[in-house]
């Protein structure tokens, strides 16, 4: 008897199991592609701008310390409103708010084409940050009420592989957009700004249509799957430790993520913004620097994928987020050290690896401590503040290059950023693990 309950009891559990991954399965298949899409122009809506520098500077007057400060901007209002935006979108459901941004984010980086000088350029970055605010956080809240913990790793992976994906299909494109000079009596960068800003309008509209609020209200879920699935994803929830968002944003866990997502966010965004204008400095033409430019991001979208599946079959995530800042630093300071092209976009490729695959790992964190509002709001918060890295890296690598008329000081300078984000990470032991289901 005792051995048939044994016997029925494991037949449940597989049965339940089967019916979990069969839900996150058809999740993934749901909401992966569309939620990567729209990051994929987001990244690129924001990041393009490295590329239109090659036209755009020149044609508007841009010097490189107004260049980087109007690149960096955008996070201005951006940083400010990630908290209230993730809110509005807790209250409202993400289906609707995620549409919202999409479309919204879309018309703003279109007008970009449409900047006639330094200050035309700094208000529509601003605005472009505005419209674009609680995006990432929310979509990283939204994944974490689709997705059981052991396997989200894995799935914000292959949504974060929008970001080097951007570059790997955006660089090489934006270069040819460049081409179109003259057309229609418009500048090649204007058209790039056009074409890449306004399918962000259309995924809007797919989002309305394809997305729901929650997995109780997914019609591509049987019954049973919804059951499996919910149940899961409740129980993984009793397990963590609830607040509220004020005691949320004063948590020292989530400060530290904060401070760390600063840091990566520095380095990517340094990186990122100027590389097309460091390999221009090879004698290279507007197309071969936009496919050379796309290099590094092939491995780093293959990097970051694999070091996921690691993290989600070994775990160790301070670990991993303590090494993958490690080789961001030491990226960037061999970088210096070689003077070859070959030998810089290499040491550039291992930094962008570093810092991406950082980010990838650290987000996996939050949802182990915080739940509900207070989920949506600390992600929103640790967003807001690291993502003002992406202001300070573009900004800082521009006036050090002004200063020095060279690069290697702004590269040395992420490098040490990276170095104290690393003592950080490990330190974070000791208060992240609070009895959670996650293995760190």
């Amino acid at each position: 008897m005792v051995v048939s309950v044994a016997a029925q009891c494991h037949s449940n559990h597989e049965a339940s199991s089967n019916l979990v991954a069969s839900a996150v399965a058809k999740n993934t298949r749901r909401l992966v592609p569309l939620l990567g899409l729209a990051y994929l122009f987001n990244n690129l809506d924001r990041t393009s701008v490295g590329i239109a520098a090659l036209q755009m500077n020149e044609a508007i007057g841009l010097s490189a310390s107004q260049f980087g400060w109007g690149a960096g901007i955008l996070f201005f209002g951006y940083c400010v409103l990630e908290v209230p935006s993730n809110m509005m979108m807790y209250r409202f459901g993400a289906r609707r708010w995620l549409a919202r941004i999409m479309m919204t984010w879309g018309l703003a980086a279109a007008a970009t084409a449409f900047a006639v000088g330094p200050y035309s350029f700094y208000v529509i970055r601003f605005l472009l940050g505005v419209f674009e605010a609680g995006f990432f956080p929310g979509v990283i809240w939204y994944i974490s009420i689709w997705f059981p913990a052991r396997t989200r790793t894995g799935v914000l992976a292959w949504f974060m592989a929008a970001t080097p994906l951007s570059a790997l299909i955006g660089n090489p494109v934006s270069a040819l957009l460049l081409e179109m000079d003259g057309v229609w009596r418009l500048a090649g960068w204007q058209w790039m700004f056009l074409i890449e800003g306004l399918p962000a309008c259309l995924l809007g509209v797919l989002c309305l249509v394809l997305l729901a609020d929650t997995p109780d209200r997914a019609s591509w879920l049987t019954p049973t799957e919804r059951d499996a699935l919910l149940n899961e994803l409740a129980t993984e929830k009793d397990k963590k430790v609830k607040k509220d968002l004020w005691a949320a944003m004063k948590d020292v866990r989530v400060l530290m993520l904060t401070g760390i997502t600063f840091a990566f966010t520095i380095g990517s965004y340094g990186i990122g913004v100027w590389l097309p204008l460091m390999l221009k400095s090879h004698n290279l033409n507007n197309t071969q620097v936009g496919w050379l430019s796309a290099v590094p991001y092939l491995f780093v979208t293959i990097g970051m994928l694999f070091w996921a599946r690691l993290v989600d079959r070994k775990g160790y995530r301070i670990y991993n987020l303590i090494a993958a800042l490690m080789l961001g630093a030491t990226g960037l300071v061999v970088s210096v050290m070689l003077t070859s092209l070959v030998s810089a976009l290499t040491c550039m490729t291992l930094a962008l690896i570093g810092t991406i695959s950082a980010r990838t790992i650290l987000y996996t964190m939050p949802q182990s401590f915080l739940t509900g509002a207070a989920a949506a709001g600390g992600i929103a918060f640790i967003n807001s503040i690291g993502a003002f890295g992406a202001f300070v890296g573009p900004y800082m690598v521009g006036v050090l290059r002004d200063a020095t008329g060279s690069f290697d000081i702004g590269m040395i300078a992420m490098a040490f950023i990276l170095v104290v984000a690393t003592g950080i990470a490990s330190s974070l032991r000791p208060v992240v693990t609070y009895g959670d289901d996650v293995s760190f």
